[in-house]
């Protein structure tokens, strides 16, 4: 069977997820990508993702496709199992959590004359909606986010701050199945920063679809065409 546009797409898809997670190193991935777009039948891609977690059927209906955005992430694989942290004290010093790690449905972290970091960009989350408490007393704290995370901040800055800001050009909205963080707590002499923010992960993905819409040739009637 003939592969379709669509088809080499999505098996395109497929692989950039799969580098963002760490699932393949950047020569496999770009050997891959390269024949993805020289494939000319159905059989030809099949090879390129049979080890790989496929989001659907490759030969779908086109209709049914749909841009991935924000995080990419799958949420709903990403909720539930075991926490492995529901809490983090700073005292005269500092403590950081990041990386892939589970939260529990209760966060609590506390600093006094010191500093914390609490990534969410590559985090699980035990159940769907998660509270964290941020406690901070002359010192700070750091929160990052993923940019189309559902969160609510709703804290108190007593000569401080307790804030939620973002560097981003364009504010994707919340997904509509992510996680629902709710971050409270105070800030005493001090701060506590809230930050939407693209993992390293994420930003090469966006680098490389970039990359490859730049490289798609022109048709002459203001169409790019694949392979």
């Amino acid at each position: 069977m003939r592969a379709s546009d669509a088809e080499r797409e999505r098996v395109a898809e497929t692989l950039r997820e799969a580098v963002a997670e760490g699932r393949l190193e950047m020569d496999e991935f770009e050997q891959r990508l390269d024949a993805t777009f020289k494939a000319r039948t159905h059989g030809e891609l099949v090879p390129l993702v049979r080890d790989l977690p496929v989001p659907g059927d490759l030969v779908r209906p086109v209709g049914a496709v749909a841009e991935r955005k924000g995080s990419s992430a799958n949420w709903p694989a990403r909720i539930g199992g075991t926490a492995t942290s529901s809490g983090a004290f700073a005292f005269w010093g500092g403590f950081s959590r990041k990386g892939r790690w589970t939260v529990g449905p209760k966060f609590t972290a506390f600093a006094m004359w010191g500093g914390g970091e609490i990534d969410l960009r590559e985090a699980r989350f035990a159940e769907r909606d998660v509270v964290i408490r941020c406690f901070t007393i002359m010192g700070g704290m750091q929160v990052t986010v993923p940019p189309d995370l559902n969160v609510q901040v709703n804290g108190l800055g007593i000569m401080g701050g307790f804030g939620e800001n973002s560097k981003l050009d364009e504010e994707p909205e919340p997904a509509p199945d992510s996680p629902r963080v709710k971050i409270t707590g105070f800030a005493l002499m001090g701060g506590v920063g809230v930050e939407r923010k693209r993992s390293r992960a994420e930003k090469r993905r966006l680098q490389e679809q970039e990359r490859l819409r730049l490289q798609k040739p022109d048709t002459g009637d203001g169409r790019k065409e694949l392979g």
